[in-house]
């Protein structure tokens, strides 16, 4: 059985991190009119950004295209062995190629290059080697040269990538902030996330109404109000007028407060232990704007009112933790 020594681990793992990392700022000097030019041809195409790779290039690929998407710009990912074998017949004329290779002299990606030429659709190509046929080939050219792989031995791709990696990333950030694309635009392409739950679900999405609302009149005994608060499961009961505006709220804490003062259940009114001028929501806000303001005040239920203050629903931090939005 193989031992593993653990400070020789400790040392080799700190060389990777230190090395990659230097390898990541060195691109920083590379930033320029190429970076650009490469920008300008992505910004604005008229068809998609087409990412080719094969191997680590083509993983990497896979996850530059999947950034690119979900920041705003429409690409996706085709392996350069299958683009060789049929999938080539997805990219169209209006559409930008993006070739992944450290070396720049993949056969699989230089066997694209005579269709991608009579396409005559732009190319830009990532390359470790900018005197490779794959970058004097391209439209345009980004240098993602390493002085040397990660690896011990200098041959498994790791400095590489990671500069690969970035570059992508820079790219996909450029147009990003070139596009103004927003945290809604973000949450409208990740519905399933929970940034998207956060930026997209509202109030009147995750809300109870009708029957749900636990309500009572202010002029009904307190063992009325706790009826209704047990039935309906939210910790609270809303305390409204006979036009259903609304005049406070009692809670759980209310109720233990309220019993500390031996109060009679059947002849004290909703209105003398009802807590006024409380806080509410409104259907239209953002679930996690309410979210933030009950964990401000430490609540776990509000009352949801329109712009008449007339009772339309309640929400409790149960409807936020199922909604996805906590």
């Amino acid at each position: 059985m193989v031992q593993l020594d653990s400070k020789q681990a400790i040392q080799l793992a700190k060389a990777v991190i230190k090395e990659e990392a230097s390898a990541v700022l060195d691109l920083a000097d590379r930033i320029d009119d190429d970076f650009i030019a490469a920008c300008k041809l992505l910004l604005n195409p008229a068809g998609r950004i087409v990412v080719l790779g094969i191997g680590k290039s083509g993983h990497i690929g896979r996850k530059m295209a999947a950034t690119l998407a979900s920041t705003g710009s429409p690409a996706f990912f085709i392996s350069a062995a299958e683009a060789t074998h049929g999938d080539l017949g997805m990219i169209g004329k209006q559409d930008v190629a993006v070739l992944l290779s450290n070396s720049g002299q993949s056969d699989e990606l230089l066997s694209l290059l005579p269709p991608l030429k009579r396409l005559a659709i732009p190319i830009i190509t990532l390359t470790g080697n900018s005197e490779s046929s794959l970058a004097t080939n391209a439209t345009v050219n980004l240098d993602v040269s390493v002085r040397h792989e990660a690896c011990p031995l200098g041959l498994a791709p790791t400095t590489s990538t990671i500069a690969m990696l970035a570059m992508g990333d820079a790219l996909a950030i450029a147009l990003l902030d070139a596009r103004g694309f927003s945290e809604q635009d973000f949450a409208r392409s990740h519905p399933g996330g929970r940034l998207g739950k956060r930026l997209l679900v509202k109030v009147a999405d995750i809300m109870h109404c009708d029957n749900e609302v636990p309500n009572v009149r202010s002029d009904m005994s307190l063992k009325q109000g706790l009826l209704e608060m047990t039935s309906k499961g939210l910790g609270m009961t809303a305390i409204t007028d006979h036009q259903n505006h609304l005049l406070g709220i009692f809670t759980d804490g209310d109720l233990r407060r309220v019993l500390d003062t031996n109060v009679n259940v059947n002849s004290t009114l909703m209105q003398d232990v009802m807590t006024t001028n409380c806080h509410t929501a409104s259907d239209h806000q953002l679930a996690a704007e309410i979210l933030e303001l009950m964990q401000k005040l430490r609540i776990n239920s509000i009352p949801v009112t329109n712009h008449n203050n007339e009772l339309i629903g309640a929400l409790n931090m149960h409807d936020l933790l199922n909604a996805g939005v906590i």
